[in-house]
């Protein structure tokens, strides 16, 4: 019996509504890629909604684990982990299929260069037990991001019934990406004072 409740107690904690809202979030990934990879103006409407879906369960799993402190150390991990292979994915296909191309091209690699650059700070700092909290801008930047991906995941379909659906996505993308050079220069600005104080 007393070997049975930890194992109980930690798939109450694995299974929880939030972490499985982040779980569902991941398993979007790789059926929004193939939708746009499919290709067609239907395939195009699904992934939206599924996107859109996924968007929203980025906002629900943390205010839920919150409300009804169900926070866990997985979700902690996953929740970040499941928002940045979204976005990562996502204009990686977009790019992939032309929706993004020329020079806006650089506004997805700004941001998924930033995206991986303070992630790594975020984990060294981690080691030293610093934590840095995410800014008003940041969230805005965030905001502003999943709503160009939207847009962007619509595209020529959009197009047809909202004209310019692909260029207010790409217009959005270059906003999101100026966010991310500022949030960007932010964070590292902080942690390298802390890396500057632990040498």
């Amino acid at each position: 019996m007393s070997n049975a409740r930890p194992r109980k107690t930690r798939f109450k904690e694995i299974w929880n509504l939030p972490n499985v809202l982040t779980y569902g979030r991941i398993l979007a990934v790789p059926v929004v890629a193939g939708l746009l990879m499919y290709g067609g103006n239907t395939a195009r409407w699904v992934a939206l909604i599924i996107y859109v879906v996924a968007a929203i369960t980025d906002f629900l799993d943390g205010y839920l684990a919150r409300k009804w402190q169900q926070q866990s150390s997985l979700g902690v991990m996953l929740d970040p982990i499941a928002d940045k292979v979204l976005v990562a994915v996502v204009l990686l296909v977009l790019s992939a299929d032309g929706i993004l191309f020329g020079g806006h091209i650089w506004a997805a690699i700004i941001i998924l260069a930033r995206e991986v650059l303070v992630s790594g700070l975020r984990e060294y700092l981690g080691g030293l037990q610093v934590s840095v909290p995410v800014t008003q801008i940041a969230k805005w930047k965030t905001t502003v991001q999943l709503l160009a991906i939207g847009f962007l995941i619509a595209g020529p379909a959009g197009d047809r019934i909202i004209p310019y659906t692909t260029e207010t996505g790409i217009t959005f993308l270059w906003i999101a990406a100026a966010l991310t050079l500022y949030t960007g220069y932010d964070y590292f600005r902080a942690g390298i004072r802390h890396v500057v104080e632990e040498e």
